[in-house]
């Protein structure tokens, strides 16, 4: 692994692929629910960034052949260097993992606390809001993890604590052939 420069003051690990020289890497997110990687097999991996390092992490992804890390907090940003937006989005680009932020699947934040306590009013509230106003994107990462390995990141480590975890359910009820794994 190579160190490489990719944004102002943070210096990230090159990260590399072993891909078939037939296989070319996607241009554009558009195009991504068309394409499989050839090195994974489509799945919805639950990935969280609490007490991990932002090489830590990526790495992670790299070694579950993660193809697209879909960023689910409502607001992309972090006090932890390497996780706002911008910076993860270098980090995981480096790796040649694209990453997309969708806003519409992060939780409220007067509902995070109760979630992760466990209330099962919070859990409700969350489900209410996935198959209100975010349905189309519920369903659009559901259909880019027909096609991909698909990583749904937060900041909760524990996939149970997290809203990741109602993604996850909901996609799978909506394909009950997707494989969910945790990280």
């Amino acid at each position: 692994m190579d160190r490489v420069k990719t944004w102002p003051n943070i210096t990230y690990p090159s990260y590399r692929r072993q891909l078939p020289h037939t296989c070319n890497p996607p241009t554009a997110l558009s195009t991504l629910h068309t394409m499989s990687s050839p090195l994974s097999d489509p799945a919805i991996v639950s990935i969280g960034y609490e007490q991990r390092s932002i090489e830590e992490f990526v790495q992670l992804l790299v070694d579950a052949r993660v193809d697209i890390a879909v960023d689910v907090r409502l607001n992309a940003i972090s006090r932890k260097r390497g996780f706002s937006k911008t910076a993860l989005s270098h980090a995981l680009a480096s790796a040649g993992i694209n990453y997309r932020h969708e806003r519409t699947l992060g939780n409220p934040k007067d509902n995070r606390a109760p979630f992760r306590q466990g209330h099962p009013d919070a859990r409700n509230r969350y489900l209410q809001h996935l198959s209100n106003g975010a349905a189309p994107v519920l369903n659009d990462v559901t259909d880019l993890a027909r096609h991909n390995r698909v990583a749904l990141l937060c900041f909760e480590r524990d996939h149970s604590q997290c809203h990741r975890s109602c993604i996850a359910q909901q996609a799978q009820e909506l394909d009950p052939a997707l494989t969910v794994l945790t990280i």
